[in-house]
């Protein structure tokens, strides 16, 4: 079982230990690849949200190997980046796909783990549902008020201190409140306002790619592909194909 590399003066941690740390959070999709891009371990939550029976159907395999289309392209290609720059991914916002064909939205977070040497050997990573983790009753009314317009209105130009202002409260304070409640930065929510409208557009309406990012508020088709692809994993076209 491998060991996760501590901090100076910190103890090592077995791979086997966080597995069962995670097997605890099913709202959490936890895994560790290898050099390569393939599992050597996941948790139950991974391995139930992509409908799949047992943690063998992914050990040993990358996610293109698992995952149909270009969304499991995007994630190999994703772990790609990582092991070979080195560089992090933080709390990265994407639309996940739980069998059977639910949309999800989770932060998605890949830390490459390293040998004593320095060198990348893998990474280590989770996806978490974002969700309330309290009610919107608990919410104060400026703030209410901010993210009722939002819902209403994406399409106008936007960001995070004009919510803040609507709310009548500070960037800073408005920060913490968002965070706090839906687990995601406000620019996060207001992206993930402005893709959820679109996809919906997408499926159920004829109009073209470009009217869809124009009327959800992004700058134009480009833009729009760029936020959709980040968060997605496939183009605003390859969606509506339902590929």
């Amino acid at each position: 079982m491998p060991r996760i590399l501590p901090s100076a003066g910190q103890p090592a941690v077995a791979a086997g230990e966080l597995e069962r740390l995670f097997a605890q959070t099913p709202d959490i999709a936890f895994f560790i690849k290898d050099r390569e891009g393939r599992y050597t371990v996941v948790n139950r939550s991974l391995v139930e949200r992509n409908g799949l029976r047992d943690k063998s159907q992914l050990i040993g395999r990358r996610p293109h190997e698992v995952f149909p289309g270009d969304l499991g392209r995007s994630f190999s290609e994703q772990d790609a980046r990582v092991i070979s720059s080195g560089r992090p991914i933080l709390d990265h916002l994407e639309l996940h796909w739980r069998a059977p064909q639910r949309p999800v939205w989770c932060l998605t977070t890949k830390l490459p783990l390293r040998d004593a040497a320095g060198h990348v050997t893998g990474l280590i990573g989770i996806s978490r549902d974002v969700r309330a983790p309290v009610g919107v009753a608990d919410i104060s009314a400026g703030v209410s008020r901010a993210l009722e317009y939002l819902e209403n209105h994406f399409a106008e130009e936007m960001s995070p201190s004009s919510l803040a202002r609507r709310a009548g409260v500070s960037q800073p304070r408005f920060a913490r409140i968002v965070k706090r409640v839906f687990g995601m930065t406000p620019g996060q929510i207001i992206t993930k306002t402005r893709l959820a409208a679109a996809s919906l557009k997408l499926r159920e309406s004829g109009v073209s790619i470009s009217e869809v990012a124009l009327d959800c508020g992004f700058f134009d088709h480009s833009a729009f592909t760029r936020a959709f692809r980040s968060a997605t994993g496939i183009t605003p076209t390859q969606f509506r194909a339902g590929d």
